[in-house]
């Protein structure tokens, strides 16, 4: 921020320059890609600049997964609990995006 200038005073600056900001509300962001991301309590502005949307995010990032790995120690442990075998209990663990009680759940229903 600048020294000695308020929020208000900030956002009428942007104002003037075509900064648009928003403030959106969310209960959490997850972001896709080679890992998963989750952020709980987010706090989410978008600005726009000339017709170019950037989101700001903050918050606490309480889960990053490998997006597609499943753990050889998960397989085993799905295969222990229910009986299934290697290729059901990994299929239920992608299925259930690696939560393995949600897998043993879908295996024994």
């Amino acid at each position: 921020m600048f020294p000695g200038m308020g929020p208000k005073n900030l956002e009428a600056m942007m104002k003037k320059m075509g900064i648009k900001t928003e403030n959106i509300s969310a209960d959490e962001v997850i972001i896709k890609g080679e890992k998963t991301i989750v952020i709980k309590e987010p706090q989410i502005t978008l600005m726009e600049i000339k017709g170019q949307k950037t989101f700001q995010i903050i918050g606490r990032i309480e889960e990053v997964k490998e997006a597609g790995k499943v753990k050889e120690e998960d397989i085993e442990l799905v295969m222990e609990k229910t009986g299934a075998s290697r290729e059901k209990a990994g299929e239920a663990l992608e299925k259930s995006q690696g939560d393995i009680a949600k897998a043993i759940l879908s295996l024994t229903d």
